[in-house]
């Protein structure tokens, strides 16, 4: 096996984490989320689970990368310590391996659909009205197409490998998508009804946490942070043992949670402008919009109520939205690929092109068979598999890897992190009380 590439800096790898947490999880998931769960309620519950879950979850993540320094399954059945363990170790990173690439799979159609707006913006700007109608069309060339061509940009990036690839974009791509974001919230806040969204965003109605709102606000929070998959644990194994490990895992959760906190105050408010301008935002049982209702059919209404100006405003939103795409997308892709290069012969430029054509063609079976196979592989991979991977990888941190191998390990860039708060509470923690509350959480959620 060749030899293993490494982050270059600590700033290079919480941009390349930051950008896989923040993609369409954080910036269309979590405000639609939000949207259908009750406003502030839903976002004050996701920030305790991010808090108190997602970031412990984190932490076993990259603390198992970067000892195995491998791919997930080999990661876990490297901490195995009998027969029964290892094959389990093999059962959850060939899992994790899986439920990357399905996420993938659909979120390449989503990521897909934005670059369609954006091409519409810039047909209108143009004056190609023709095109920029099809581009909004939802057809299955449409589709087919534009999934297509995110797929191709997600390869070229995998294909350049750790520094020259996924580096080297997300350290370009995050600030400009900070500031695309701040600049259209300036611009939104400042329209009519925007204030009417803030307090449905910022006040919280409690009665409003019920069962399903904790299981979503969970999801979201494995989701936004790409958790369960082994994607964090891959890109751990790309660090330098110099690191201190709980610093950039809290400054990942952070960036990722303010991020999707940020996200929150341009599209809630940007619903009610909708509103003022004429557009419907509430369904038939009262409830606000969301879903991919929200960003297809919300959003451009609201952009077309603007005149000349909304062309560039929906312009700059879907530049927003594709970079959010692509910044996540490369990390899910990372998964399955880091897998095959060091558990086969391939190369990284042949992985890249094999997994990626594989998963182009189940992206092309979901969208044969749209109404019945969407939804499902989201719920199936995002509802359920992440927590529970999840969950099995707390398990291995805490009950089948030694804790002294956990204190040598987190002690290469911490060397005095036996006596520091996050060593006394975090490996009893993610030992007993990550478990028990994401199973809790998991099953009072699925009941309900």
């Amino acid at each position: 096996m060749a030899s293993r590439e490494q982050f270059s800096s600590k700033t290079g790898f919480i941009m390349a984490a930051a950008g896989s947490a923040i993609g369409l999880g954080n910036i269309w998931g979590f405000p639609t989320q939000t949207a259908s769960n009750g406003g502030a309620a839903f976002v004050l519950v996701y920030f305790i689970l991010a808090f108190c879950l997602a970031y412990p979850a984190l932490m076993a993540e990259l603390i198992i990368g970067r000892h195995a320094r491998a791919n997930v399954f080999t990661a876990l059945r490297g901490i195995a310590t009998g027969p029964f363990t290892r094959f389990l170790g093999g059962f959850v990173g060939g899992y994790g391996v899986l439920v990357a690439s399905l996420i993938l799979s659909f979120y390449a159609i989503v990521a897909g659909w934005m670059l369609a707006y954006l091409g519409e913006a810039i047909a209108r700007l143009l004056g190609m009205d023709q095109l920029a109608g099809w581009l909004i069309s939802f057809g299955f060339e449409r589709n087919m197409l534009l999934m297509g061509l995110f797929m191709m940009l997600t390869m070229a990036i995998i294909a350049k490998g750790i520094e020259g690839g996924i580096e080297k974009w997300s350290t370009r791509l995050m600030p400009m998508l900070l500031i695309i974001l701040i600049a259209l919230i300036g611009y939104v806040l400042t329209q009519s009804g925007a204030q009417e969204g803030l307090r449905v965003y910022l006040l919280p109605d409690l009665s409003q946490v019920r069962p399903v709102l904790i299981l979503d606000a969970m999801g979201q929070a494995f989701f936004s942070l790409s958790l369960g998959v082994g994607t964090m644990l891959v890109y751990g194994s790309y660090l330098d043992e110099k690191e201190s490990l709980p610093k950039l895992g809290a400054a990942v959760t952070l960036v990722d949670a303010g991020i999707a906190f940020i996200a929150g105050l341009l599209i809630i408010p940007a619903i009610y402008v909708a509103k003022e301008h004429g557009a419907t935002i509430f369904n038939d049982s009262g409830e606000l919009i969301a879903g991919p209702d929200l960003i297809f059919q919300v959003l451009p209404a609201l952009f077309n109520s603007m005149g000349e100006v909304g062309v560039l405003v929906a312009l700059a939103f879907f530049v927003l939205m594709s970079i959010a795409s692509l910044t996540s997308s490369i990390s899910m892709l990372e998964v399955p690929v880091s897998f095959a290069t060091e558990e086969t012969k391939a190369s990284r430029k042949q992985a890249t092109l094999i997994i990626g054509l594989l998963i182009f063609c189940v992206s092309s079976l979901i969208l044969s068979y749209f109404e019945q196979l969407f939804s499902l592989v989201i719920d199936l991979t995002t509802v359920y598999s992440q927590p529970l991977l999840g969950l099995l990888l707390c398990v291995f941190v805490g009950w089948i890897w030694h804790r002294d191998n956990l204190l040598q390990e987190l002690s290469k860039g911490h060397p005095t992190i036996s006596e520091t708060w996050f060593w006394k509470i975090w490996p009893s923690y993610v030992k007993i009380f990550c478990p028990i509350l994401i199973l809790a959480t998991f099953v009072q959620g699925v009941i309900g």
